[in-house]
């Protein structure tokens, strides 16, 4: 089987490289950025300004292979890649949770924004707390560490 998806948008940001990135939302507060939505697409946006956040979820266009184990950025022990939000992936597919600060046409205005700049978007789904949030009573690995993400920036570990 062979899936196939094709970008909905492009995500402009004024990360220029991957290092000294930001490497969650919430280590980019403040940073914002645009949407530009393929034309073909803007009806689909209909009342999006209605929701103060999206999930955005977008495609790693600079990864070129993948691992299975990984060190992410915020440990120094390796982990399984699917334990991790690490960019190598089988599937290099992104997930941001972002504001968005208003909508002109195909133009999206978002803020708290960690993506690298001109990534190709695939899909936006509105963040809805009563769907999307949920009492967590573990975050394995991350327990140590996730107190650390707001000032932790990327390097070049998952590059190509």
């Amino acid at each position: 089987m062979q899936i196939i998806y094709q970008p909905i948008g492009t995500i402009y940001s004024p990360f220029q490289d991957i290092r000294d990135m930001p490497i969650q939302p919430t280590g980019a507060k403040g940073v914002q950025g645009t949407i530009e939505v393929d034309p073909a697409f803007e009806e689909g946006l209909i009342d999006l300004e209605g929701f103060s956040h999206l999930i955005l979820l977008y495609h790693f266009h600079l990864v070129q292979e993948y691992l299975l184990t990984v060190t992410p950025f915020l440990d120094d022990q390796p982990h399984g890649v699917f334990a991790t939000r690490a960019p190598k992936r089988p599937n290099p597919i992104g997930l941001s949770i972002i504001r968005l600060l208003k909508r002109e046409g195909p133009t999206l205005y978002i803020k708290n924004v960690d993506i690298l700049d001109q990534t190709p978007l695939l899909d936006i789904k509105p963040y809805v707390p009563d769907f999307d949030w949920n009492q967590v009573e573990k975050t394995g690995w991350l327990e140590k560490s996730r107190d650390r993400v707001e000032k932790k920036r990327s390097d070049d570990r998952f590059k190509g």
